[in-house]
């Protein structure tokens, strides 16, 4: 699924009417009970409830004590599975992403997954929607990935399961968050 996701659109419809979307550039996947980097490695808890499926929803976190952080749930229920969307190419409501983050560089307002969310208005309010009926939604047209090769690597800011090369990107797109970009 983190494969797959590079290429489709997120749009974010907010409460004002306003939609902000962009292209999903940037992926990383995280296995539940087979993946030590995981929230749900060590089972269900209050927080990861929703990464025990089913698939089409939102895992919405925070940490550092700053940041939100947006993950898809791509399993059947009882499977706790997730991508962390890590960037996106702006497409739509640039100007509001722009307000949001307080900068100007097109590349950079959703670079890196803190950047994302920032950019698209998500908070922990986002937690647990249903992709299918918004506000939040991966659209069903085709990927377009602009020719650009697949390219995999480490995850990145994690302390365990560093052998897995479960980060997917778009080689060489300016909005790449991590190494490599």
């Amino acid at each position: 699924m983190a494969r797959a996701l590079l290429g489709r659109l997120l749009v974010h419809d907010g409460a004002s009417g306003q939609r902000v979307a962009g292209r999903i550039v940037e992926t990383e996947a995280y296995r539940g009970s087979l993946d030590p980097a995981s929230h749900a490695y060590r089972g269900r808890t209050p927080r990861t409830e929703v990464m025990f499926g089913p698939a089409g929803f939102t895992y919405v976190y925070f940490t550092y004590g700053m940041h939100h952080c947006l993950n898809l749930v791509c399993e059947r229920g009882g499977v706790a599975a997730a991508v962390l969307l890590r960037a996106l190419e702006p497409v739509e409501g640039i100007d509001l992403m722009r307000s949001r983050r307080g900068i100007e560089h097109r590349e950079s307002l959703a670079r890196g997954p803190g950047c994302l969310t920032a950019a698209l208005g998500l908070t922990r309010e986002h937690d647990g929607l249903d992709l299918s009926s918004g506000p939040v939604a991966v659209l069903a047209a085709r990927a377009e990935r602009g020719g650009r090769a697949t390219l995999s690597g480490p995850r990145i800011g994690i302390r365990a399961g560093l052998d897995r090369s479960w980060r997917f990107w778009l080689e060489g797109h300016p909005s790449v968050s991590g190494k490599k970009r």
